[in-house]
C-alpha cells in the first residue's frame, strides 16, 4: 500500500474541488512516483547497502552531500511518522468525539507511538499491509461506496454534513496527494528479484500506479455523482460520508480501516526507517550507542526509542501542516538521490546494474 491509502484524501477534494482533485490524483503517479520508483529501482538493485539512499549519495558526491542526505531523510521521516497517529486519531474522533475532548487525542496518538515501538523492539511480527487479503480488506468500504453512490444521484447536494475546519487550498491538496503516492521505493527494492527486471520491473510498476490511481479516484468519482460539496470534506470525513451513503454499518467499516490503515503503516515504517541512524552510527555520524541491537531481535532498539522521541514531539502539529515539511524536505532528498543517479551513471559507467533506467547517460525525472 501507498503511504496511507484511500484513507487520508479527503483534504485533497476540500482544497482543489473535484475535477482538479481527480486530474491531480491522475497526474501526480506520472511525474512523481514512477520516476521515484525508476531512480530507486537502479540504484538499489547496484548498491544494495545498509543505508540506502545516504549510502547511494554519499558514494557518488562524497562524505558532505551524503550527511546532508542523511540528515534530510532522517528529519523527513520524524514529520512523517508523525502522519500516522494522526491520521489514526482523525478517524477514531468520527466514531468516538469523546477523544476531541481536551488532549485526548494526543495521548492516543502517543500511545500508538508506544505500542509501536516496543513491538519492533520486542521483534513481535505484526500482519503486514502488503499482504493482498489486508489491502482487500482496507478497500472493501470504499467498494461499497462506488457501488452504492450511483443510488444517490444529485440526492446529497443539499446534504447537512458535520461543520469542517480544513483551510487547505489547491497547493495543500496537491502536497497531500504527492504526500499519497509516496512509498514506492519499498518495491523498487525488488528490482533484482523479478525475472528480466529490465522489461518486467517497469510494466509492474506502471500496472500497481494503474490499480493505487483508481483505488483514489472511484471513490472521489463516486461521491461527485452524489452532489456532495467539496467544503464537506475534511481529514477523517470519509467516515461522514459513508454514512450518508451506506448507514452507520459502512461507517464503523470505513473507520476501523482507517484504524487499521494507520496503525499498521506506523509499524511497518519504524524498522525501515530505524535502518538510517543505525547506519549512520556505523559510518561515524552519529554516536556509536545508536548502533545498538537488541539481543534476541536485533532491532536498533536505541535508535527506534530516539525516533519515537522525535515522533511525539511532532503530534500537535495537525495533518495538512506535517504533510507539507514531509514533502518540502524529502523533495529536497529526492533531488540529491537524482543527482547520485546521474552522477554514478558518469562516474562508474561500469557499475553492474540489474536494473537500469531507460534512457541516456543522464536520465530525465521521467525516465
Amino acid at each position: 500500500m501507498v503511504s496511507g491509502g484511500t484513507y487520508g484524501t479527503e483534504d485533497i477534494v476540500h482544497g482543489a474541488g473535484y475535477g482538479r482533485a481527480i486530474l491531480i490524483l491522475l497526474l501526480t503517479p506520472l511525474l512523481w512516483s514512477l520516476p521515484t520508483a525508476f531512480m530507486i529501482g537502479e540504484l538499489s538493485s547496484a548498491l544494495p547497502y545498509e543505508g540506502g539512499y545516504y549510502a547511494w549519495v554519499r558514494r557518488a558526491m562524497g562524505n558532505f552531500w551524503g550527511f546532508q542526505e542523511a540528515w534530510l531523510s532522517l528529519v523527513a521521516s520524524i514529520f512523517d511518522m508523525a502522519i500516522y497517529p494522526t491520521l489514526f486519531v482523525a478517524y477514531l474522533t468520527r466514531m468516538f468525539p469523546w477523544f476531541q475532548e481536551g488532549h485526548r487525542g494526543w495521548w492516543v496518538a502517543l500511545a500508538v507511538v508506544v505500542a509501536c515501538a516496543l513491538l519492533n523492539i520486542a521483534g513481535v511480527k505484526v500482519v503486514s499491509l502488503t499482504s493482498l487479503w489486508l489491502f482487500a480488506a482496507l478497500s472493501a468500504p470504499f467498494a461499497v461506496i462506488v457501488l452504492m453512490a450511483p443510488f444517490k444521484l444529485g440526492a446529497l447536494a443539499n446534504a447537512v454534513t458535520k461543520p469542517t475546519t480544513s483551510t487547505v487550498d489547491i497547493l495543500g491538496g496537491l502536497l497531500i496527494c504527492m504526500w499519497n503516492y509516496m512509498g514506492w521505493d519499498n518495491a523498487s527494492t525488488i528490482a533484482t528479484e523479478v525475472e528480466r527486471p529490465q522489461r518486467t520491473y517497469p510494466r509492474a510498476m506502471l500496472v500497481a500506479v494503474c490499480i493505487v490511481a483508481a483505488t483514489y479516484v472511484l471513490p472521489f468519482a463516486a461521491m461527485w455523482m452524489t452532489g456532495l460539496k467539496p467544503t464537506a470534506w475534511e481529514t477523517g470525513s470519509w467516515a461522514d460520508i459513508a454514512t450518508l451513503v451506506g448507514g452507520p454499518l459502512l461507517r464503523i467499516g470505513v473507520v476501523l480501516g482507517g484504524l487499521m490503515s494507520a496503525f499498521g503503516m506506523f509499524n511497518a515504517l519504524v524498522m525501515s526507517y530505524s535502518r538510517l541512524p543505525l547506519a549512520m552510527a556505523q559510518d561515524g555520524m552519529l554516536p556509536g550507542i545508536f548502533a545498538k541491537l537488541q539481543k534476541r531481535s536485533r532491532a536498533p532498539w536505541v535508535a527506534i526509542i530516539a525516533l519515537a522521541i522525535g515522533w511525539a514531539m511532532c503530534l500537535g502539529l495537525g495533518f495538512a501542516r506535517l504533510v507539507t515539511i514531509d514533502i518540502l524536505l524529502y523533495g529536497v532528498s529526492l533531488m540529491l538521490e537524482f543527482m547520485a543517479l546521474a552522477v554514478l551513471r558518469f562516474r562508474e559507467p561500469n557499475l553492474k546494474r540489474p536494473f537500469r533506467v531507460p534512457g541516456g547517460l543522464f536520465p530525465s525525472p521521467s525516465g
